[in-house]
């Protein structure tokens, strides 16, 4: 859309507040927004010039904008987010966290028994939770087992089984890890006083637990009952000790959540720290990655959103470095500038920080830590082993990706000084190529790749390589001399079982070591081109946006063509079937479509006797 066309249109648009959508010419949301003046929000996409790639690629998709009015700017924030994770359009912030987050549920049974789970259903239990850290919950759970006595069997605790003395103590009970409700030694009053201690315990308050324990320690102790009385004083001082563990700030400071960020270009990172009773009882640090050009601010509101509902917060203030807008007005917002607080935040800051520093080194294959020359020995090494005219600083790698045979599209990834420049990534839809050729797919996406570079001035790789056999290369080098670009970088094939290397022409195929750093390097490379082709691949067939070869045969429909892939599993096996081995799944009739379909001048000459035969068998 223009900013002409949409002149003629911005008069219809409310200046109340509410959510605006955009679509694209297929009808398919690109992106949600909210706004305090629909109107001059959307205007101000259509009167500016933005600095950033993406959103100008959204502004030129635009074909279609649908807005829905709301009564406040709150009331737009929430229904923004809900729509944004029941669609999830590509220009919209995307969260990456698609983690499930355990639980420790209370089981809804006589005498409770409580356990680890990551399956919330609706079955009147009670789930405590959810917690950012499996094994953090295991050691929770550990610690409770050996302080507060509860049962881990899972005998049908009934009353009426209990009286009518169907069950037998067990070693749990002789070790003191459990009372015994299943011989009727303890009521359901004190197991639920047990319960009650868990429940605190999970929130970081300790205190009633320890004074529960200090009065029986005192009643043990005035009836002489000293080796019990003793046993417990051991548990109250490891229940202490356990405490000052935890990391408190002020025990003041009662329940609050506390967020930061750090936003670099459009990744951003959140970090957010769960304090309950002045004890920070979960930490937990998520990627987001900002698809336009948004605003630290609407980021982090976001984030703040999404994870206080994740992780089912019930705070009541939020500590921030900076204000943003929020939904409830119930919950304050508070920006520290010293106290307690601010060491909270500052706490967060630091997580944050380190968070983003150990997911670059865990990007940059391992080379984290080490100098410019360190991380250019893998490339000096890479450059000797191929004998390489020049040390390979810019590498750049192209697969080929398909589905049963089906839907052909290839994927770029380029690596700077070792590292992954994810800037510089590209996706391709095949073009010019019908059906599936992977040798005319590489030669389309190379020639694609290199023309454009060429004709923007830009620099070429030192290395290229093609991830395939010696066919897939050969078609690379057709489109680098049709460039005349024969000298100017070296291309070379991975063959992807035996991790040879070769290159175009050559006979013998080179082995690098299997525990070299280059070769460690190469595997990285690949992997990441295998990574971000899938992704892209899945994308696209989630979306619908392949259409079946077979679809297009006049006469066969979508379930047709399903029901084939199902049976034969690839279009290329489909094509060589005969038509009594289609007859037999689809029909005569149809058989026949896709059998001529097949076998039409452009597929190839088919074998008209063999053809009638089969109709005869």
């Amino acid at each position: 859309m223009t900013q002409q066309e949409f002149q003629q249109i911005a008069a219809t648009i409310p200046v109340q507040p509410g959510i605006y959508k955009y679509f694209d010419a297929g009808g398919t949301l690109l992106y949600v927004g909210k706004a305090k003046s629909l109107r001059k929000r959307i205007s101000s996409y259509f009167s500016k010039t933005f600095t950033g790639y993406k959103t100008h690629e959204l502004v030129q998709r635009i074909n279609r904008i649908e807005f829905t009015i709301v009564d406040s700017e709150q009331d737009a924030f929430l229904l923004e987010n809900s729509l944004i994770k029941q669609f999830q359009p590509r220009f919209n912030i995307n969260l990456k966290d698609d983690k499930t987050y355990p639980y420790i549920v209370i089981k809804k049974e006589p005498y409770p028994r409580i356990f680890l789970t990551r399956s919330k259903i609706n079955d009147g239990s009670e789930y405590l939770g959810p917690f950012t850290s499996a094994g953090k919950v295991r050691e929770l759970i550990s610690f409770i087992r050996q302080y507060i006595p509860l049962r881990t069997c899972k005998l049908n605790l009934t009353q009426n089984n209990i009286q009518k003395g169907k069950f037998k103590v067990c070693l749990e009970y002789h070790l003191g890890n459990c009372k015994g409700p299943c011989e009727g030694l303890q009521t359901a009053a004190d197991y639920a006083e047990g319960l009650q201690q868990v429940r605190q315990l999970l929130k970081g308050n300790l205190t009633p637990v320890i004074n529960v324990f200090k009065a029986q320690m005192t009643e043990l102790a005035v009836n002489m009952q000293f080796e019990k009385a003793e046993m417990v004083r051991r548990k109250i001082e490891h229940l202490e000790n356990y405490q000052s563990r935890s990391v408190i700030v002020s025990k003041h400071l009662g329940t609050l959540d506390v967020f930061s960020i750090l936003k670099e270009h459009n990744t951003a990172y959140v970090n957010y720290l769960m304090v309950e009773n002045g004890t920070i009882v979960q930490t937990h640090t998520v990627e987001l990655e900002a698809q336009i050009e948004e605003s630290e601010e609407d980021v982090l509101a976001f984030a703040v959103l999404n994870l206080r509902e994740k992780l089912n917060s019930a705070a009541h203030e939020i500590v921030l470095p900076f204000a943003i807008e929020y939904p409830d007005g119930n919950v304050t917002i508070t920006l520290p500038k010293g106290g307690d607080k601010k060491k909270l935040l500052d706490l967060s800051l630091k997580n944050v920080n380190y968070f983003k520093e150990e997911l670059h080194k865990r990007k940059i294959l391992q080379l984290e830590g080490r100098t410019d020359m360190e991380k250019k020995k893998v490339l000096y090494e890479i450059q000797q082993a191929l004998q390489l005219p020049e040390v390979p600083v810019h590498i750049e790698c192209f697969d080929n990706s398909n589905f049963q045979g089906s839907y052909p599209v290839s994927a770029m990834v380029c690596f700077r000084d070792g590292i992954p420049a994810k800037q510089d990534y590209r996706h391709y839809n095949v073009k010019t190529v019908t059906g599936i050729n992977d040798f005319a797919t590489m030669k389309e996406v190379v020639y694609r790749r290199y023309k454009r570079l060429t004709e923007e001035e830009k620099p070429l790789p030192q290395l290229v390589i093609i991830d395939g056999g010696k066919g897939q290369l050969g078609a690379a080098m057709e489109s680098i001399r049709e460039l005349g670009l024969v000298g100017k970088m070296t291309l070379m094939g991975l063959a992807k079982n035996e991790e040879e290397l070769f290159f175009p022409g050559d006979s013998e195929s080179i082995k690098l070591p299997w525990d070299s750093e280059g070769l460690k390097l190469i595997r990285r490379i690949r992997d990441e081109v295998h990574r971000f082709g899938i992704t892209f691949h899945r994308q696209k067939r989630s979306k619908g946006t392949f259409v079946n070869e077979l679809e297009q045969i006049q006469g066969i429909g979508k379930q047709t063509a399903t029901q084939l892939l199902k049976e034969f599993k690839s279009v290329k096996n489909i094509q060589g079937k005969t038509v009594a081995e289609l007859s037999g799944l689809i029909g005569k009739a149809k058989a026949m479509l896709v059998f001529n379909h097949f076998h039409e001048p452009e597929h190839g000459e088919a074998n008209p006797e063999q053809a009638a035969g089969n109709i005869d068998n």
